[in-house]
């Protein structure tokens, strides 16, 4: 099964079983005092919570998954909320064919998508002193070989390393949940 299908009948299960409106990331959430609006990029989006947070403190937000399902439902919320959200249902596996060479951001979020070839992507397309947040899981003792695969798994302090030159606000490895945290501004 291709990865399109696998996170379509994910997402279909989802709306389906659990008709409730997707929560925004907890910590994400707890940084909005940070933002005064912009543009925002929602990198592996799912079904848009965190673009809809984002979209309600005043960011253009383009969000974009590889899910056409997901994208769908994050179009009739945006539509449904009179929200400024621009969706694109994308690949990221084919970071080749990405181009946001004329673009920029005030922030970039992504949450549990890890492919580290984004990194330097993400730090080429934020603007000067906007934000990045990431939550993903990583590789603790305890979740070793277990649940997803260890390479979907962040090592520890690798997002604290690979944006150590950014002043970062907030990072947090989480060890019972098996996730690491960043909040960080662009020098």
């Amino acid at each position: 099964m291709d990865d399109k299908t696998k996170w379509n009948e994910k997402y279909n299960k989802r709306l389906n079983d659990e008709p409730v409106e997707p929560e925004p990331n907890r910590r994400l959430k707890d940084r909005v005092s940070f933002f005064s609006g912009g543009t925002a990029l929602d990198i592996a989006c799912g079904l848009g919570g965190n673009s809809i947070l984002l979209a309600e403190h005043n960011f253009h937000v383009q969000a974009i998954d590889i899910s056409d399902v997901a994208i769908k439902y994050v179009q009739e919320q945006a539509a449904k909320k009179q929200l400024p959200i621009d969706t694109r249902i994308y690949d990221l596996t084919k970071l080749n064919k990405l181009n946001w060479k004329d673009q920029s951001f005030d922030i970039v979020v992504i949450t549990y998508y890890l492919d580290r070839a984004l990194f330097p992507i993400v730090k080429s397309v934020i603007k000067e002193n906007g934000y990045f947040f990431m939550e993903t899981y990583y590789l603790t003792p305890e979740k070793e070989g277990k649940g997803i695969s260890n390479q979907y798994k962040l090592q520890p302090k690798e997002l604290q390393t690979e944006f150590a030159d950014w002043t970062i606000h907030y990072f947090e490895e989480n060890e019972q949940e098996g996730r690491q945290t960043i909040f960080c501004k662009k020098p």
